[in-house]
């Protein structure tokens, strides 16, 4: 499936659900941020995809806010550092530890801090540093 259709069906919420795992989510929110002129834009660009979405397959809780603004920060970091990128294959096999699943988190947040109810419904700093260096590590 194209990007354009990817986003479409995400956003109209009729994309299938195999398609929107782990790396459903990295690409989304690569090709938002891509399309949006900020940051800001495309963070709540993205939110609202994932919570029609989400509510669309009868799953309200499954929208996580911590998760969702660290991730996007992350990929948008890489992108601007790393890219451009040519297209979503690209960025992908330049991050394969992005690619690999939310694991990364857990270097920046305690498990019981990401299992919270506060950090499902706002988002919370990062408890601890992953790195001393300018590139945001995942």
């Amino acid at each position: 499936m194209n990007d354009d259709a990817f986003l479409a069906g995400l956003e109209a919420c009729t994309l299938d659900p195999s398609e929107f795992g782990h790396g459903g989510h990295v690409r989304a929110a690569f090709l938002i941020l891509n399309r949006e002129a900020s940051f800001g834009l495309a963070l709540d660009r993205m939110t609202r995809a994932i919570k029609a979405y989400a509510a669309s397959l009868g799953a309200h809780d499954k929208y996580h806010e911590t998760i969702t603004v660290a991730s996007m920060a992350v990929i948008n970091a890489r992108m601007r550092a790393d890219g451009p990128f040519e297209d979503w294959q690209a960025f992908a096999s330049a991050n394969p530890d992005l690619m690999a699943g939310s694991g990364w988190l857990k270097r920046h947040y305690g498990g019981a801090t990401l299992q919270s109810d506060l950090a499902r419904s706002a988002f919370l700093l990062p408890e601890r540093r992953a790195s001393d260096g300018p590139r945001m590590e995942a």
